[in-house]
């Protein structure tokens, strides 16, 4: 298994538009196939190291990390809104 872990920092955040952010990410149950589990939260601690939004996604294996990035709900869906309202993130993709 292949663990996806995004953290985001949105522009102008506030509590809104982290849920917001958490809906579309979770939007992909169901749309993306190659998701086995998928967890996402918003921050509530707002310190100065926080991240607004965390995104948690495991696939099958590397081909299939692969193929969630390239997925079309993905990318035309999660990364368009997201690249609109994200100012910075950081990734970790790990086996285990």
């Amino acid at each position: 298994m292949v663990k996806h872990i995004v953290c985001f920092k949105l522009r102008d955040a506030d509590d809104a538009k982290a849920l917001r952010a958490r809906e579309i990410l979770l939007s992909m149950v169901g749309n993306v196939p190659t998701i086995r589990h998928i967890e996402a939260g918003c921050d509530f601690l707002h310190s100065g190291r926080s991240y607004d939004v965390v995104l948690l996604v495991d696939v099958d294996d590397r081909d299939a990390l692969d193929a969630y990035a390239m997925d079309p709900y993905h990318c035309k869906i999660v990364k368009t809104y997201m690249h609109a309202v994200v100012e910075t993130s950081v990734t970790v993709d790990y086996e285990y």
